[in-house]
């Protein structure tokens, strides 16, 4: 059978059923919830639950988070399954309920995944990159991103091959982990778009060993109302002038900037102005000595953190600054406060997820009102790891 082999078998990424019983040969994905004698309880991405029977000629084996076959995998025994491990398992309904009889087991190990992550993330800090989609070309493969640091803004063509992972976020998602394959041709100007490779030796063109991509909104302005209670604020955005409701999840970062933080900021900006410099780099410039005071170190790797385009040269981005301001819950938050959004587009008629959400910027939107554009609050804070894919032939 072919299986796609994702760092943690992400539901995402394969046709496994979940939950409901199944016809025989079916597979299931999810994580060991519990062991017992006769087999695991297996929790699928969905959160539903199944009994896994293990009959005594059930063929288990281990593989490496990212994979590409089972070449390399190893035998594992029965004793040796754990709470907390990924499984891929074949299997065809018992005669009891909901019991599922394994033909087979393919396990990634909690430990593994656990020790990929790490990897991954501190790859994506040393060699991730991250900004604004201003090109692309499908016939070459390339995109072109505008990205900011502490030495201004900066065009980088992103180069993808065949061998390129290509990933794009949800509709309404602000996880990392749902973030789904997707050809290039999704990728839209106007995105915020994440990528980590290698870069030439000038520094103007990466080699993307992988992408991720999505369409968010950046908002600005004084909120109108709160609701605690539904999770929700609205703001008028000074934007596009128009009224917004944003959903605030658990996962949405809330962060304030000190009032001394928010002025110096903002008086760079108006500085900026007069002299023509980008806003964004002014502003980078005000926060850095600032953060470095508040003992700020290395940002957040790559789509599960803050940091990355500082890349190697260890410049901490404006992303890294803000991930050290202090957080701030929805209730917190009155009306009349200035506050500057990411959020997902929403579908229909729902309002959007908050991503990053900044309060205390009164005085940044009094300087430049299109300050969210220029600070480039970015979503990747949100993702929960990376992850590698590739297919697999057992």
């Amino acid at each position: 059978m072919c299986l796609i082999v994702h760092a943690g078998f992400a539901q995402n990424t394969s046709p496994a059923p979940q939950g409901k019983a199944q016809a025989s040969g079916q597979r299931y994905i999810g994580t060991i919830k519990s062991v017992d004698a006769t087999g695991f309880v297996l929790t699928s991405d969905l959160g539903q639950d199944s009994q896994i029977t293990l009959a005594d000629s059930v063929r288990i084996v281990r593989i490496a988070p990212g994979e590409k076959d089972l070449k390399n995998a190893t035998p594992l025994e029965k004793k040796d399954l754990q709470p907390g491990d990924r499984v891929l398992v074949g299997a065809s309904p018992s005669s009891s309920g909901n019991a599922r009889v394994a033909v087979s087991v393919i396990v990634m190990k909690g430990t593994d995944i656990a020790a990929k992550k790490e990897k991954d993330q501190s790859d994506w800090r040393q060699r991730g990159v991250g900004g604004l989609v201003t090109a692309t070309d499908p016939a070459t493969g390339t995109v072109t991103i505008s990205l900011t640091s502490f030495t201004g803004t900066k065009s980088l063509v992103i180069k993808t091959s065949k061998n390129t992972i290509l990933r794009r976020y949800a509709p309404n998602s602000v996880k990392f982990d749902d973030a789904k394959f997707a050809p290039f041709d999704q990728i839209k100007v106007g995105d915020q778009l994440r990528a980590r490779g290698n870069k030439n030796a000038e520094g103007s063109e990466l080699s993307a060993d992988e992408v991720v991509s999505g369409t968010f909104r950046n908002l600005a302005g004084q909120i109108t109302a709160t609701d605690p209670s539904a999770g929700t604020l609205t703001l008028k955005d000074a934007i596009s002038k128009q009224t917004v409701s944003v959903k605030i999840t658990p996962d949405s970062q809330m962060r304030k900037l000190p009032p001394e933080f928010a002025q110096r900021i903002a008086m760079r900006l108006k500085s900026a102005a007069a002299e023509g410099v980008s806003g964004a780099a002014a502003a980078v410039g005000a926060g850095g000595e600032h953060a470095r005071g508040q003992g700020a170190g290395p940002g957040g790797a790559g789509p599960g953190g803050m940091g990355g385009m500082g890349g190697r040269n260890g410049a901490m981005d404006i992303q890294q600054i803000l991930s050290r301001m202090p957080f701030v819950a929805l209730g917190d938050l009155q009306k009349g406060d200035a506050i500057m959004i990411v959020s997902t587009v929403g579908e229909g008629e729902q309002p959007g997820n908050a991503i990053t959400m900044l309060a205390g910027v009164e005085p940044i939107l009094t300087a430049a009102p299109n300050a969210s554009q220029a600070m480039m609050l970015a979503p990747w804070s949100l993702s929960s790891a990376n992850a590698e894919a590739a297919a697999a032939n057992p």
